[in-house]
């Protein structure tokens, strides 16, 4: 098969038939799909078994719980594809998206591809803030700020994580921030404008929702590829000033709630890059 489609998942039984019904119904057949329960406690295995019983193209692993990074790698180590995709258990794909991408790599030689999406919140359609808008090309500058590349959207040759690496395990969030990072610093990124995705949100499980330090692991991840060495010099400028820009807000939060520890590291890490 040509994609191997990975579905992480913990304890989301109540929507896990929806992201599994929505790559089933995909028009574009040539794939498999790796559901990876990361240990959960509710009837999800249950629902993986029954569609594993019922499709030969999905493969399933149980793994202890140990984050939606492992999940992913764990996925991308037993793909048999040479393309990857990934679809969150909360999200849902629309009937052509495979076809739509798989058709565009067969003209193109890009590397990684992504869509747009529809967003629901609360069970309410709504747009998406200006800072939330997708685009394509040498993006890695755009991509500082926050995520802009939708894990569920996405499709990538498998070959990029060798060159890349797999996502970072010690993340609990940002993991996909941090990937993106490291992807859009070497490869050209193509945007699909049609919305073939919708991105469910709101729920209390969300991960982006569950951590309000988000910014505390966008700054690890900057710092980390700042210090590979391997960015241009405008870029490496551009993700210094965002940790500058990050670690400031970051040092005045903690000063205001009386963590002077955390308002000392992040007051080190903007006097260390302020004089580069």
């Amino acid at each position: 098969m040509k994609v191997s489609v990975i579905i992480p998942t913990f304890n989301r039984a109540y929507c896990l038939d929806r992201a599994v019904n929505s790559v089933l119904a995909q028009k574009y057949t040539d794939y498999e799909l790796l559901i990876i329960d990361d240990g959960s406690t509710d009837n999800t295995e249950k629902k993986i078994n029954y569609y594993r019983e019922r499709d030969p193209r999905v493969r399933a692993f149980r793994n202890r719980n140990s984050g939606v990074s492992q999940a992913r790698n764990l996925g991308i180590l037993n793909a048999r594809g040479s393309f990857i995709a990934f679809l969150d258990s909360d999200d849902e794909w629309l009937p052509g998206k495979l076809l739509c991408q798989m058709e565009f790599y067969e003209k193109h030689e890009y590397s990684i591809c992504h869509t747009d999406e529809i967003w629901i919140r609360n069970g309410n359609r709504v747009n998406q803030m200006h800072k939330h808008k997708k685009s394509g090309g040498c993006i890695f500058r755009q991509c500082l700020p926050l995520c802009c590349i939708s894990p569920s959207s996405v499709i990538i040759r498998k070959d990029v994580f060798d060159r890349v690496g797999l996502f970072d395990e010690e993340l609990p969030v940002c993991e996909d921030y941090d990937l993106w990072l490291r992807i859009s610093a070497v490869y050209e990124v193509s945007f699909i404008q049609t919305p073939l995705i919708i991105k469910y949100g709101g729920h209390s499980d969300q991960l982006s929702r569950r951590s309000w330090g988000n910014d505390e692991y966008r700054v690890r991840a900057l710092v980390k590829i700042v210090e590979t060495g391997s960015l241009s010099t405008g870029d490496r400028e551009a993700a210094v000033s965002m940790i500058n820009k990050k670690s400031g807000i970051l040092y005045k939060g903690f000063l205001k709630h009386g963590n002077n520890e955390k308002a000392d590291y992040y007051k080190r890490v903007i006097n260390k890059y302020s004089n580069r």
